[in-house]
């Protein structure tokens, strides 16, 4: 199973980061922006601390809590596609994602950094592996359940990271040149950053799911994001109410893949906000005519992730690229 990552750096700030969060309690969210506060609901929607209308940087008030790190599965590609709109040609519901990123022990956002995401599409199929299909078939059809689940890899079902929860699950090798719903784009002043793309769908094994990224201290340049560390891999989720709704749309709903639940799926840490679990907007009983999902993830940008769920040692080698 996933394990909530134990941030790397000095002894005295982890401390500290656990002291803010037990002093907030459990729901307890605030945020600091640049050059002024404001509070996390103004973003995410959630709660501060100290009551409707308070914000961060008093005496007494909590941080968000480190977001917990998964696997990032067997389907990663850096593929240097700087782009805030993934969605190519890809059919679906349109999801705008936006997410914040900020450091979990200061709650200052970190600006100029790197975000990552990449899924599968309405049919279970992730680009670069199409070969591989999903719930089946190749090249997109996610139809006939079962055919696909990282077929080579040992029989784990396809896109779940091997192993299921923590423990990492080999990288496979692209098999064609599609890139849609994958994309790197870099956070504002604020921490912010929005991606355009359509709501994935779901195979063999695995919850719906968002595959994400945060890499720190590299360089924007015409050919991508170079240098830095990955200080952040996670997964984002959805509940099971939305899920539910989309499965009633078209494409969604000619996906006959057996479905597997939030609660049963084995990389969701059942933490909430702070394991992925997305804050989503939608009009009910028109869901096809979009969705947004917010999140605030709180990071340590003086940890390197190794993308299996567990920090590198200061110094070892890490994945740095956006991709």
């Amino acid at each position: 199973m996933t394990a909530q990552e134990t941030a790397q750096g000095p002894q005295h700030k982890r401390e500290l980061t656990r002291r803010k969060v037990v002093a907030a309690g459990a729901g307890a969210v605030v945020a600091v922006g640049v050059g002024g506060a404001f509070a996390a609901g103004a973003f995410a929607g959630e709660e501060t601390a100290a009551g409707k209308g308070k914000t961060a940087g008093t005496s007494g008030q909590a941080c968000y809590k480190l977001t917990s790190e998964t696997t990032e599965g067997p389907y990663y590609i850096d593929a240097d596609k700087l782009r805030r709109d993934v969605t190519e040609d890809q059919e679906g519901i349109a999801l705008t994602l936006r997410l914040k990123v900020i450091d979990s022990d200061t709650c200052k956002p970190l600006a100029n950094a790197a975000v990552d995401i990449w899924h599968c599409n309405a049919l279970g199929v992730y680009s670069g592996y199409e070969s591989m299909g999903s719930g089946g078939g190749g090249g997109g059809g996610g139809t006939p359940p079962s055919g696909a689940p990282s077929g080579t890899p040992t029989g784990t079902p396809t896109g779940a990271p091997p192993g299921g929860g923590g423990g990492g699950g080999g990288h496979e090798e692209p098999t064609d040149d599609e890139r849609y719903l994958r994309g790197t784009w870099r956070t504002d002043k604020k921490g912010e950053v929005v991606f355009r793309t359509v709501f994935p769908g779901w195979y063999q094994g695995r919850c719906v799911h968002i595959h994400t990224k945060v890499h720190v201290s590299g360089t924007w340049t015409d050919a991508g994001y170079e240098g830095g560390t990955t200080c952040h891999t996670g997964q984002l989720f959805f509940d099971e109410a939305i899920v539910l709704a989309t499965a009633e749309v078209a494409p969604y709903s000619t996906n006959t893949t057996t479905r597997t639940t939030l609660d049963d799926d084995t990389i969701y840490p059942g933490n909430g906000t702070e394991g992925g679990l997305l804050k989503l907007t939608y009009k009910k009983g028109a869901i096809a005519k979009g969705v947004t999902a917010t999140l605030t993830m709180g990071v340590d940008p003086e940890a390197t992730q190794d993308g299996t769920g567990d920090s590198v040692q200061p110094g070892a080698s890490a994945l740095a690229s956006a991709g």
